[in-house]
């Protein structure tokens, strides 16, 4: 198996043999039989994946067609594309632990947001893509038209306004590698994003109508249809980067099929992996072991389940260069 795959597959396969790293090795392997044998999957991104640069390995997936689907949050959703249009205007603060709330004033008042160590732009990242993403709303208004959050996110990217600013090469976006393929994408909670919250100031200033941009309820109206056509054969894998809100809001789409549209005959999610360093207690939803949701009708006995209990950061780019054999 090893000799047709690359140094860091052959690393893997060589080192990762017990505990978190066999874990991480079962599912990689898991994920690639999952797809050899027809599934299909869905990955779904939580935090801040876009700002630590998971583009580099995602756009690469989708590329490939190694992703169906795609649920992620609105920070991750606009931060990949802030990344691509003002890379070299960020700001790394490896000493984040040592900052005075002092010091975090001083970040704020430069226009810099602290994520962890890395500080977005406000002004080159957010305020570059306000006239442009205004724009784009503002035309499907005027003609009467309805979108999704990242659907007019796609229209911004192939419009090809956003080329003068890229400051990456643009291989190592996975929004646009994604706008490309035009692979659905579940963006669920898009109102507390940053765009989301510039949107819902035109729509107090009543510059735009809230009704222009499509609801959750419509993104899981819409994601129930799309399984149904997807589930068949092989069926639908489940790829969980974090907890949070893009893994439990789509997961839902299963019981809600089951239970209250009676669609007895729908099958369970047919693969599941969570990669989250969240620990088990207190009620916690993303320290859930992928065995309670067998309770909540979301899983079968048999479906295979991983659990990664480590850095997303680090664990998922490893497992996504398994399967693209590097």
């Amino acid at each position: 198996m090893s000799t047709a795959r690359g140094p860091i597959s052959q690393f893997i396969e060589k080192n990762y043999l017990h505990f978190n790293a066999a874990a991480l090795m079962d599912a990689a392997k898991g994920y690639e039989t999952h797809l050899a044998e027809g599934g299909k999957m869905m990955i779904t991104l939580a935090g801040a994946m876009s700002t630590a640069e998971l583009g580099i390995s995602l756009a690469e997936m989708i590329r490939q067609d190694k992703v169906a689907i795609i649920s992620c949050t609105g920070a991750n959703l606009e931060e990949d594309i802030m990344n691509l249009v003002a890379h070299s205007h960020y700001k790394r603060v490896p000493h984040y632990r040592d900052l005075s709330p002092q010091d975090e004033w001083d970040l704020l008042e430069n226009h810099y947001n602290r994520v962890t160590d890395t500080c977005i732009p406000e002004e080159e990242a957010f305020r570059r893509l306000q006239k442009h993403i205004h724009q784009v709303w503002k035309d499907a208004e005027d003609k009467g038209e309805r979108y999704f959050p990242h659907e007019y996110m796609y229209q911004m990217l192939l419009s090809g306004d956003l080329e003068q600013y890229y400051e990456i090469d643009p291989k190592n976006s996975w929004m646009l590698a994604a706008a490309q393929k035009n692979i659905p994408i579940v963006v669920p909670g898009w109102e507390d994003s940053t765009m989301g919250n510039i949107f819902a100031s035109y729509v107090i200033k009543n510059q735009l109508q809230a009704s222009t941009m499509k609801s959750g309820i419509e993104y899981m109206t819409w994601l129930a249809d799309w399984y149904v056509k997807n589930s068949d054969g092989k069926g639908v894998g489940f790829f969980q980067i974090g907890g949070g809100i893009a893994g439990d809001f789509p997961i839902c789409v299963v019981p809600m099929l089951y239970q209250d549209m009676e669609m007895e005959n729908i099958p369970f999610w047919s693969y599941f992996c969570q990669i989250s360093d969240s620990t088990t207690s207190y009620g916690s939803y993303s320290g859930a072991v992928p065995n309670e949701k067998i309770t909540w009708g979301k899983l079968d006995i048999h479906t295979p389940k991983f659990i990664v209990e480590s850095d997303a950061t680090i664990v998922v780019p490893l497992i996504f260069a398994w399967i693209l054999k590097q």
